[in-house]
């Protein structure tokens, strides 16, 4: 089953699109997966996700400052299980913003505690500790919380495609600070005249609102703490 959310064409211009070739590729789609593309801006290409459960995740890696890119579908390893060699390909990678990188696996809850799936995510998490590598599992535990989501996807849409600079951010920052905390709306009248909007901002970590409530025009926004810019977290052992 495709995806029929998204039916437009991908005109990306910033970042430019890095070419990715997916480490597997489904030859024949069954089952009743909803597999689409997502128009990423941090990617500036089409992102295959396979199940709605991926989708939910690329939002959450799409809006977050402390992923600064990421791909599907990465790699394909082996890894060992008893006295046998198995095949693994991760979701996604991520590369963070302190320039460390994690491999990713999504699968909903339900699933991940079904011991046949649990033993090969053990197995696989051995492996990844082995060699040093960083492997985390994401579930609709930490994915589907509401309304964080729900306001992910609100910021996401509304936010102007192409991002700014950070180093504009921060200089339009530091010298219209007085005016903070203030509505998005009150956000957006101060920051147009310096080619700024609010919910870029929120996305590049350098403002902050609480995502515990739903998020609208008159949700009020702050500055950042100086050096955090973790307005949200998936995962606090691996730092993003």
């Amino acid at each position: 089953m495709t995806s029929l959310s998204w039916k437009g064409t991908w005109h990306g211009l910033a970042p430019a699109g890095l070419p990715h070739q997916r480490a597997r590729t489904i030859l024949r789609h069954t089952g009743g997966i909803v597999r689409g593309k997502f128009p990423s801006r941090k990617t500036g290409r089409m992102v295959h996700h396979e199940g709605l459960l991926e989708l939910d995740a690329i939002y959450h890696f799409e809006t977050s400052p402390l992923i600064l890119a990421y791909t599907e579908q990465p790699e394909t390893i082996q890894y060992p299980d008893g006295n046998r060699l198995r095949r693994y390909t991760p979701d996604f990678k991520l590369v963070l913003a302190d320039g460390s990188s994690v491999l990713v696996e999504i699968k909903p809850k339900e699933l991940a505690a079904e011991a046949e799936t649990k033993h090969k995510l053990d197995r696989i998490t051995e492996h990844f500790t082995r060699i040093g590598r960083m492997f985390v599992v994401l579930t609709d535990l930490q994915l589907r919380v509401e309304p964080r989501l729900g306001n992910l996807r609100w910021i996401y849409h509304q936010a102007p495609r192409i991002r700014p600079s950070l180093l504009k951010c921060d200089v339009a920052l530091e010298r219209l600070a007085v005016h903070f905390p203030a509505s998005i709306r009150a956000t957006k009248e101060v920051l147009t005249p310096v080619g700024l909007d609010p919910l870029s901002l929120l996305m590049a970590g350098r403002l902050t609102c609480n995502l515990g409530h739903p998020v609208d025009f008159d949700t009020q926004l702050h500055l950042a703490q100086e050096g955090d810019h973790a307005w949200f977290r998936l995962s606090d052992r691996f730092g993003f």
